[in-house]
Parts: structure tokens; sequence; C-alpha cells
């Protein structure tokens, strides 16, 4: 089970960030490459409480949906609804603005969770309450959610 709490499965992460090129075309979805790069600054931004985010977390996604989405053996599939604070076809996520510079920030984004991960402690806005080992899990299921839907 991969997860960011393992040091060869963040550079996995990082490596494959590292070949994101601004031209790369998706797989699905609706976003282009540079705003799923936003998108991913964004939510990692609302794991580390920079950012709030809000969706309706009831009982059934507190406790099945996060199990199956964290630790059932399949890949999230297209088609997962963010939340509006971080759905980059919205208004209020961070807009696209210059390629490299938004991913060198995701991967700061990144380096900070890692090196910091004891304070990853608020809840998910679907998930609920969340424990380190959750978020570090999730991050690295939602940056490879991403990841492969531009090919990386």
């Amino acid at each position: 089970m991969k997860t960011l709490a393992r040091e060869r499965d963040q550079a996995e992460i990082l490596a494959r960030l590292g070949q994101l090129r601004p031209d790369a075309v998706r797989r699905w979805g609706r976003m282009s490459v540079h705003q799923m790069v936003c998108h991913l600054a964004d939510a990692n931004r609302m794991a580390l409480g920079r950012k709030s985010a809000t969706a309706p977390c009831g009982l059934l996604q507190r406790t099945v949906v996060k199990w199956v989405a964290l630790y059932a053996p399949m890949r999230w599939p297209p088609g997962i609804v963010t939340s509006p604070e971080l759905d980059q076809l919205g208004m209020v996520a961070t807009p696209p603005a210059d390629f490299a510079a938004d991913l060198a920030e995701v991967q700061a984004l990144l380096r900070v969770m890692l090196a910091d991960a004891r304070k990853l402690t608020l809840p998910h806005p679907v998930f609920g309450p969340m424990s380190v080992r959750a978020w570090l899990r999730w991050g690295y299921l939602h940056t490879d959610h991403h990841l492969r839907q531009f090919g990386a």
C-alpha cells in the first residue's frame, strides 16, 4: 500500500511531478495540466490548514467511503467531484499563473507536509477526522490519481 509515509513513495511522486509538461494532454476530466497542478497545490494547502474546503460529510462518507477510498486495493476512478474551493473550473480555486512556479509550489507543499506530518490533524471535507497515517495515504492517492490523469 503506497503512502507518503514511505521515502520511496515520496520520491516516486516527486519524480512523477517533475515529469509534468505544460502541454500534457488529459486522459479524462475537464482540467488542463496547469489547472491540475494548481488543484494539487490547493488540496495540499487544505491538508495543511492553509485553505478551507467544504463538502457534505455524512456518516457514510466518514466511514465506508473513507475506508474504500484510502484502503481498498483499487485506483480512484475518473469523475470524482471535489470541494468548490478546490474546483479549478469554479471561481474560488487558485488560478494558474506560471507553470514552472506553480509546479514548484506543489512540490514545496508536499515537502512541508512530509517534514512536519504530525501537523496533519484537520478533518478532511469528505472523509471527516483523519489520522496522520490517513492523510499521508490520501496525499499519495490524490496526487497519483491526478498524475495518471495526465499520463505521468
